[in-house]
């Protein structure tokens, strides 16, 4: 299976999210520039984290607004899956492909930690290589995750089942609201989360919790 990697000034996770697919499927990924207006056949975009435009604005602001987003949006209109990882979310809500918002750590500090995740839907294209109510280990990096949205939005995503991961027993590291670290669209095809799987996906890491994730949205054995 195919995959891209979008690039963009400041994001620094780009070359761990390239190390990670290329492990995992054995065929590096496409890298896809700011400025291009089409992305290739692949079956997999991933925006990696980071710091794009130095988080001026609003983080994931500036980069929401390159000509390059509106191909993702075309691709995810078809079909094609959209992973965002820390930055990558905040750039996936800046362009309204997620619903909500990530605000500033309710600590104010930058958190940088493992942390506990429950896979509290496990049908997705992203997370069918977990069980159901499976708590796995993921670590964060990141000065704006807390999550927030509308109680009608918040009342969506629990009934249309697009809350995908939570932080568990007690390491929410930011606030976020009712521990929400990964939501799916409706259409369960883009996926947006503030924890890094691409950094624990094989025993050089410590463990390898984050590749059941790469290997189903990928398509491959897990």
């Amino acid at each position: 299976m195919k995959s891209a990697v979008l690039l963009l000034p400041g994001l620094n996770r780009d070359r761990d999210m390239i190390a990670a697919l290329t492990t995992i499927s054995g065929e590096p990924p496409v890298t896809v520039w700011q400025t291009e207006t089409e992305i290739p056949d692949v079956d997999l975009i991933v925006i990696p984290g980071g710091f794009s435009y130095g988080d001026y604005l609003r983080c994931g602001a500036i980069a929401a607004r390159m000509p390059v987003l509106e191909a993702v949006r075309k691709k995810a209109g078809q079909g094609v899956r959209v992973l965002g990882v820390c930055n990558g979310f905040q750039i996936l809500l800046e362009a309204g492909l997620l619903p909500g918002a990530l605000m500033r750590n309710a600590s104010l500090r930058f958190v940088c930690r493992e942390v506990e995740l429950e896979v509290t839907n496990a049908q997705t294209a992203f997370t069918r290589h977990y069980a159901p109510g499976e708590v796995i280990r993921c670590p964060v990096a990141h000065h704006d995750g807390n999550y927030f949205a509308a109680e009608d939005t918040l009342k969506r995503l629990e009934d249309n089942g697009q809350i995908v991961f939570r932080y568990a027993n007690g390491t929410n590291p930011n606030g976020s609201i009712r521990d929400i670290a990964g939501i799916v669209n409706e259409q369960g095809n883009v996926l947006g989360m503030m924890p890094h799987p691409e950094n624990l996906i094989e025993d050089a890491h410590g463990g390898s919790d984050g590749r059941p994730l790469f290997s189903a949205a990928l398509d491959m054995a897990a």
